[in-house]
């Protein structure tokens, strides 16, 4: 059975790199109530960051968590590791708005953060927005939002770069929905 966000349940992991980071966020995560699967409990035994990447994503890809959070020096590294296996929608984030949209408004199951950029306070912060996120949440004034959204992350999902290639380099049944006017004050 899938270790889901509504049951308080994620997977982490870091290289050596991002490994204080991790700690610190998974100290902050199980504090609040998360159980929480490390990876990389031994610093030294961490592993290579796109090693740290294709485990985390492998969790994701054989149904065992909803979410992850990767570390690493700066997080682009695990993010395009674990943007490599199957089902993986990653986003590697700086800022508390953008760990939220990328799971509000992309979709996104992994989070990677880098430990060379990101405190530990904001690394909490960012892990907190993201967990508690889901596609569409925050969003529900804008009209079309969330149809707008899932086709981005269907057709990501179910593409196929072979059929994308034989039709010209275009997404074969495009999908199409109507995105409202943006709600006025909306900051993010």
């Amino acid at each position: 059975m899938i270790k889901t966000i509504a049951n308080k349940q994620v997977v982490v992991g870091a290289d050596f790199a991002g490994f204080e980071l991790k700690e610190a966020v998974k100290k902050h995560l199980i504090a609040r109530g998360w159980e929480v699967t490390d990876l990389t409990p031994v610093k030294a035994e961490s592993g290579m960051y796109h090693r740290v990447g294709f485990a985390l994503g492998s969790k994701i890809a054989e149904g065992e968590f909803e979410r992850a959070l990767a570390f690493c020096g700066t997080g682009m590294g695990i993010h395009v590791a674990a943007s490599k296996v199957p089902h993986v929608h990653a986003a590697v984030a700086e800022s508390v708005r953008a760990a939220r949209r990328a799971a509000a408004a992309n979709g996104c199951n992994l989070l990677a953060m880098g430990g060379f950029w990101i405190g530990h306070r904001l690394g909490m912060a960012m892990a907190d927005a993201f967990l508690e996120s889901h596609l569409g949440s925050g969003y529900e004034d804008w009209e079309g939002f969330l149809e707008y959204h899932q086709i981005g992350f269907n057709e990501c999902e179910h593409f196929d770069y072979e059929a994308y290639k034989a039709n010209g380099f275009q997404v074969v049944n495009p999908a199409t929905a109507v995105l409202g006017s943006e709600p006025e004050g909306l900051a993010y």
